[in-house]
């Protein structure tokens, strides 16, 4: 993934404050363009932090969430035959994918901090963050796709990429 300034650009004290913004209610916010910004480099930095961790350890020992295990379950019980290889937009954006995923998503709510908050998500799991190859998903989403991503052997070829070119 291609390194910004992100965060780093703000200082301590700009990072604080975006932090501090970040936690509050939306109801504080109104259509705050700022805040749109400030959810897009929190977006970001998460990416770019996921995208190097599974380029650096063998992705089947990451451990995401304390309910790696539930969430895993869930979603190969309610998505048996989902690819999770390559991504379609229309599985989880159409109105009929909305409708399969907004239970599957509300059952972890209180579980998971932070459960449908907005998160990037690589479509073709063997490529990087870019914008061809990134759609906008809840955080949900993104953890129940990318640890059987891990578990499945698909992000396997992000790592074994980055140790060919590191030797």
């Amino acid at each position: 993934m291609a390194s910004g300034d992100g965060l780093a650009s703000l200082g301590p004290e700009g990072a604080s404050a975006a932090a501090h913004a970040l936690s509050l209610p939306a109801e504080a916010y109104g259509n705050d363009p700022r805040l749109e910004v400030m959810w897009a480099m929190k977006a970001y930095n998460h990416a770019e932090v996921y995208f190097n961790l599974i380029s650096s350890v063998e992705p089947k020992f990451l451990k995401l969430t304390k309910q790696d295990d539930q969430i895993y379950s869930a979603f190969r019980e309610t998505f048996k035959d989902f690819d999770i290889k390559l991504l379609k937009e229309d599985e989880l954006k159409s109105e009929e994918a909305k409708e399969r995923w907004r239970p599957f998503c509300n059952q972890f709510e209180g579980l998971v901090e932070d459960f449908n908050y907005g998160t990037l998500l690589r479509l073709d799991c063997e490529k990087d963050y870019t914008e061809e190859n990134t759609i906008f998903a809840t955080r949900i989403q993104f953890f129940a796709i990318e640890i059987a991503r891990n578990r499945e052997g698909y992000n396997d070829a992000v790592y074994k990429s980055k140790c060919k070119s590191k030797s």
